[in-house]
């Protein structure tokens, strides 16, 4: 099958910890005594999923397909809980952890949120690009490569830097992240309707106007408890999910 789909001789080959030996000595062995030639050039072998620190098997009925787990997280946010844990690691699984990492995914996108990225192409002798790069080279740590985001939003926050802002978006871009528009990721999975939100908006910026801050913070209680968080900045009020 590997040979049909990738040829004799491909870059990567995955798979759980548990088939390092002696499934995949097997396996290269008949594959490389058959071709004459290496199978892969990287193994990378992955640790187990735990579901609340038990194994995840179908034996415990404890087992969650990623059809399931998108019906209530976007992707981008399985996808970043995922690559928070370095591959080999093991990777414990509930809704508290991915609940942490959509909160976590939010502080990113609200630094690209507050502050427009500029169009950037990475330069890779910059300092915050240079340590990302060496830890996705240091056997694809992830982990390290996420807090140097982290580091970077921090900065752009500080700085209100548009080209630090543009670094950011960039190099999430090579994890597969913040490639959606802020205030998409920001609102995204409010049940209430956006029109309905942004007429409270509005009365409650009529409210302000008139000096009924009394109304205006009932309409923010009110907005709170559907879930959504009010942002007043000198360009206006913005919204997003709670």
């Amino acid at each position: 099958m590997a040979c049909e789909l990738l040829g004799q001789s491909f870059d990567i080959h995955g798979g759980g910890a548990d088939l390092q030996f002696p499934h995949h000595e097997n396996e290269i062995a008949q594959s490389e005594g058959a071709n004459g030639q290496a199978m892969a050039s990287i193994w990378m072998h992955n640790g187990f999923i735990n579901v609340d620190n038990v194994k995840m098997s179908k034996s415990l009925d404890n087992f969650f397909t990623i059809r399931e787990v998108l019906k209530l997280y976007a992707p981008e946010v399985v996808r970043f809980f995922v690559v928070r844990s370095h591959y080999r690691s093991a990777l414990n699984f509930s809704d508290a952890h991915l609940d942490d990492a959509r909160a976590s995914l939010k502080r990113l996108y609200t630094a690209l949120h507050a502050v427009p990225p500029a169009d950037v192409t990475i330069d890779w002798q910059d300092a915050y690009a240079a340590r990302f790069k060496a830890a996705m080279d240091e056997d694809f740590g992830t982990p390290e490569a996420v807090a140097v985001l982290f580091e970077l939003a921090a900065e752009v926050n500080r700085t209100q830097s548009a080209q630090l802002s543009g670094l950011l978006k960039a190099l999430g871009g090579v994890l597969g992240l913040l490639q959606s528009h802020p205030q998409d990721f920001l609102q995204a999975g409010s049940e209430v309707d956006e029109d309905h939100i942004q007429t409270l908006i509005n009365d409650r910026a009529q409210a302000k106007a008139s000096k009924n801050f009394a109304e205006a913070d009932r309409i923010r209680k009110a907005l709170s408890d559907m879930g959504v968080v009010l942002k007043d900045s000198a360009q206006g009020t913005q919204w997003e999910r709670a």
